[in-house]
């Protein structure tokens, strides 16, 4: 008998005993009154009782004010005369028989059935308690088989990790092809990217394409605050694992039992240690024809422990990058197929719009909008909605409430028109999309550059025209108001940090091709938080002035540029303080109105203004290095929230 069911009939025994206890209390009889014979006499004789029962030696009936009496005598010749003398009604019944087996069961068996099961259920609580004591040692492993299904088909944007998992799939399926061979199926394989890339998806996929058992488990499942707990839950795992043939183990988030072993502030950690040594040996101790594979993903693939990473623990490593314009194309569809679209949507145009964003991104992005259509009691999803939604998850939500005066609002315009027109006149920057002066998040206004296509690599030459871009807001304070407000201080933080990489790390100036300073830091931490200085103190002081000169020759050139075309920085700010939102087809008019064409774009040998010594960097590419997965291709950060790729100069 299952547990369940043993509960359940204690309770229902519970249940009949009280109701046997406190049953004569609902059955409505009236609770009588017992008088004894010389008063039953009386009453009789005085004319209160018009009536009686007489059943053996009991007497029954009520009196003349409805009051129930009962009293017990013998049935004589001379109480019948007394009775009628009176004209009392006399009812004769026989009397009750007396149920033995009820009164057996009321007073014996019941009692005796209610203290068995009392200590029947205090046993099992008792056994219970003590096996949840020893179940430490089990592992906690998730069934996949109440949720959905899964497959290839609803993963997109990772093609090629896509490929390299077909072929685990193929080897559950069809082992034989590939022994006939030779060939061995990777014990592990690692799925490594940054977080919201779809590594969980593309495991749960693996396990709908398979079907196969799917045992799933996070990395922190197996630590505990007892010691050895975290190892015997590996074997635990393994064990049933090994029932189950051919199967798939995913651990999501395996960094947090796989960290690099000896490392940290105050040492080791002997339990998380014992663990990995635990896993490392069931990983590579299975018998070879056994058919388990290994899934583990992880977005710091860097703090693992080396022992996890080499052949024969996790073969193979997959690679899942945030999508391109086409994978993130196929995302929207993805998300968007059970949403109902209207025909002005556009995914290839959105897919533009969302450079970086991850398949998480996208996901809340088609969220957003339905919510948001959902809110203006729309029945379709309009393009309208899919732009607004596309702001909010990169700048947050707008700020209708914040009341900003005409001046400061002013201020803003032209802060935010000088960031678009110079990146309109400079020839390596991307398309300016939109230009808004309404509060967003954290911004008073910020301006949208569209890429028209995803880059790997920046140029020496783009990295100038971004950090001249951001400081185009504080030129154009300066040349308007001959003032400067502090809304440029994200602008200057950002633009001083691209200097400084160009200097330091991508060695883009007369330095050199060399980097300066090399970083460190607690692996446990997830964080560089230290760096050692590998330069002396002369070397110091001219990496201060090549920022310092990087600085100042963009910010002349910013300058020169807006004063070059003061009529066009005006006519746009004064458009702009009107609208409050230029974008799309109506800011490509007013581009084309100040006598811009469409896609007009200097070209680099075209003539720049005069400023003091241009800087020319040395080297016209570079690629970012970086030990820190989620580091991203050199390019202009958005504000908080916002996911890196896309450009965007906030105020």
């Amino acid at each position: 008998m299952k547990p369940a069911w043993k509960n359940i009939l204690f309770y229902l025994l519970i249940l009949l005993i009280i109701l046997t206890l406190i049953g004569p209390l609902f059955t409505g009889t009236q609770k009588s009154t017992e008088i004894s014979y010389s008063d039953f006499i009386s009453q009789v004789e005085g004319g209160k009782i018009k009536n009686v029962v007489i059943s053996g030696e009991e007497i029954s009936g009520k009196l003349i004010d409805n009051k129930a009496f009962k009293s017990r005598a013998f049935v004589t010749t001379d109480l019948m005369s007394v009775l009628k003398e009176n004209k009392v009604d006399v009812k004769i019944e026989p009397p009750a028989e007396s149920n033995w087996v009820w009164n057996l069961f009321i007073q014996l068996i019941l009692p005796l059935l209610f203290f068995a099961g009392l200590w029947y259920f205090l046993i099992r609580q008792a056994q219970s308690t003590n096996s949840q004591a020893m179940a430490f040692g089990r592992s906690r492993v998730k069934a996949l088989a109440q949720m959905p299904k899964v497959t290839f088909v609803d993963v997109a944007g990772c093609d090629e990790a896509k490929e390299e998992l077909e072929e685990i799939v193929e080897f559950l399926k069809t082992p034989k092809k590939f022994r006939d061979l030779g060939a061995k199926i990777p014990k592990g394989v690692l799925l490594m990217g940054p977080p919201g890339t779809g590594k969980t998806l593309l495991a749960r996929a693996i396990a709908g394409e398979a079907d196969v058992p799917f045992f799933s488990l996070s990395g922190s499942d197996f630590v505990e605050m007892f010691v050895g707990v975290g190892a015997s839950r590996v074997r635990d795992l393994f064990n049933q694992a090994k029932k189950q043939t051919p199967c798939i183990i995913f651990v999501d988030e395996i960094d947090a039992v796989g960290r690099h072993r000896g490392a940290g502030l105050g040492g080791g950690h002997d339990e998380r240690e014992q663990t990995l040594n635990q896993l490392l040996v069931e990983m590579d101790g299975f018998d070879p024809n056994i058919n388990i594979i290994v899934i583990a993903a992880t977005n710091r693939p860097d703090i693992l422990d080396p022992a996890l990473l080499r052949p024969g623990r996790f073969d193979r490593q997959v690679v899942l990058d945030k999508p391109d314009v086409k994978g993130r194309e196929g995302i929207l569809k993805i998300h968007s197929k059970n949403k109902p679209l209207s025909p002005d949507i556009k995914l290839s145009i959105l897919a533009r719009r969302t450079p970086g964003f991850t398949g998480a991104d996208l996901e809340n992005l088609c969220n957003e909008a339905a919510i948001l259509a959902a809110r203006r009691n729309k029945t379709v999803i309009t393009m309208g909605e899919m732009e607004e939604a596309v702001d909010r998850v990169i700048a947050g939500p707008e700020k209708k409430s914040k009341v900003i005066s005409d001046n400061e609002k002013e201020m803003i315009a032209f802060h935010e028109v000088g960031h678009a027109l110079v990146a309109k006149l400079l020839p390596n920057t991307d398309p300016v999309h939109k230009i808004s002066i309404l509060p967003r998040g954290f911004a008073l206004g910020y301006t949208l550059q569209l890429p028209l296509e995803d880059k790997y690599l920046v140029r020496g030459t783009e990295i100038i025209d971004q950090i001249t871009i951001m400081l185009g807001g504080r030129s154009a304070e300066k040349l308007i108001f001959n003032e400067m407000t502090s809304g440029s201080s994200n602008d200057l933080e950002r633009a001083t940090e691209m200097a400084k990489k160009m200097v330091c790390e991508y060695g883009m100036s007369r330095l050199g091709p060399r980097t300066f300073g090399k970083k460190h830091g607690p692996i446990f931490l997830g964080r560089d938080i230290s760096e050692s200085k590998d330069y002396g103190e002369h070397s110091a002081d001219e990496i201060d002035v090549e920022i310092v000169k990087i600085i100042d020759d963009c910010f002349e050139k910013a300058k020169a540029l807006l004063s070059n075309n003061r009529e066009k920085l005006d006519a746009i700010a004064k458009r702009l303080i009107e609208k409050e939102t230029l974008e799309g087809d109506e800011l490509d008019n007013l581009f084309r109105s100040c006598g811009f064409k469409t896609d007009e774009k200097p070209k680099p040998e075209d003539k720049e203004p005069e400023i003091k010594e241009p800087v020319q960097p040395k080297i016209e590419a570079a690629k970012e290095e970086s030990t820190d997965s989620s580091a991203e291709p050199f390019k202009i950060k958005k504000i908080r929230r916002s996911p890196p790729g896309q450009q965007q100069i906030s105020f």
